[in-house]
C-alpha cells in the first residue's frame, strides 16, 4: 500500500472553491486510487462555518447539530459534550475549531451524497474508470489517548472485506470476523495529514489490492440495488451492537433543537 498526502494551499473559511482545490492539487490519479479528503475542507467548501463571535454558546450550536447529545456536565472533567451524528458516536457532534481562523466549522451537509459528487468529479476530471473517495476526520476511541481516523462518508467501493465462511491459517472457520476497509483506510490517511499546521487535507492511496470497486450498482456483494444513499453499510442498530448495553444505559437527550 502507498499512502501519499498532498501539500495544498491554505483552504480558507468561511467558504472556498474544493473543487478547484482538487483539480489543481491531485496531480496524476491512477486507476483503483483511494482519494481521502479531510471533512474540514469539504465542510468550508460548503460554506458550513460559523464565526465564533456570533455564536454565544457553544453548548447551544452542539445540540443543534448533534441527533443525540449528552450534556457537559455528565462527561468526565467536562471538556466536550458526547454527541451521536449520522451513525457515530463523537465529540462536539463534530465541531472543530483548529485551523479554522476564527470559526466553528461544522461537518459537512449530505455526506454520501457530497462523496458521490467528489467522485464524479475526479472520475470526469482525471479520466478514471475505477476511484474510491473517502471523506475522513479523526475521532476518539474509548480508553483510549489521541486521535484516529474514521470514514465520515465514502463512495466508489465496498467498504468491507467479509472473511466470514474462509478458513483461517489451522482451517478453523471463522464466524463473524468483518474487515472495515473504509475505516482503516482513513485512519492511515489521518496519520498522513496530521492534526496540526502540517497543511496536507487530501491523501492518495494506492495499491491496496482487495478493494471491490465499482458503485452503487454492480461489483459488490449485495447486488445491484444496494444504495448507499439510503443505508451505510457499515452502521449497526444501537439494538444489535456488541456496546448496545452502555450505549443504551446512556440517559440521552435529543438534539437538533
Amino acid at each position: 500500500m502507498i499512502i501519499k498526502p498532498i501539500k495544498t494551499r491554505q483552504f480558507m473559511p468561511p467558504k472556498d472553491d474544493l473543487f478547484a482545490l482538487l483539480g489543481g492539487a491531485l496531480g496524476e490519479i491512477r486507476e483503483k486510487s483511494i482519494i481521502v479528503i479531510a471533512s474540514k475542507i469539504v465542510s468550508i467548501g460548503q460554506g458550513r462555518c460559523i464565526k465564533i463571535e456570533d455564536v454565544p454558546d457553544k453548548d447551544t450550536l452542539i445540540q443543534k447539530e448533534a441527533e443525540l447529545y449528552l450534556p457537559r456536565d455528565k462527561v468526565p472533567g467536562g471538556y466536550v459534550m458526547l454527541t451521536m451524528k449520522h451513525g457515530v458516536m463523537i465529540p462536539t457532534a463534530g465541531i472543530d475549531e483548529s485551523n479554522a481562523k476564527g470559526y466553528y466549522i461544522l461537518w459537512p451537509e449530505k455526506p454520501f451524497e457530497t462523496a458521490k459528487k467528489i467522485y464524479n468529479f475526479i472520475k470526469k476530471e482525471f479520466k478514471i474508470k475505477k476511484l474510491g473517495v473517502i471523506i475522513s476526520d479523526s475521532h476518539t476511541v474509548p480508553l483510549r489517548w489521541g486521535t484516529m481516523g474514521i470514514a465520515f462518508s465514502y463512495w466508489g467501493f465496498w467498504p468491507l472485506k467479509d472473511y466470514r465462511g474462509t478458513k483461517d491459517i489451522f482451517g478453523r472457520k471463522m464466524k463473524i470476523s468483518q474487515l472495515n476497509i473504509v475505516d482503516s483506510l482513513a485512519t492511515a490517511a489521518v496519520l498522513a495529514m496530521g492534526e496540526g499546521n502540517e497543511q496536507r487535507p487530501i491523501v492518495i492511496i494506492d495499491d491496496v489490492d482487495f478493494i471491490k470497486f465499482g458503485h452503487p450498482t454492480g461489483d459488490h456483494p449485495q447486488g445491484d440495488n444496494f444504495d448507499f444513499l439510503k443505508k451505510n453499510p457499515l452502521t449497526i442498530d444501537r439494538k444489535e451492537d456488541i456496546y448496545g448495553p452502555l450505549l443504551n444505559a446512556i440517559k440521552w437527550k435529543k438534539g437538533g433543537k
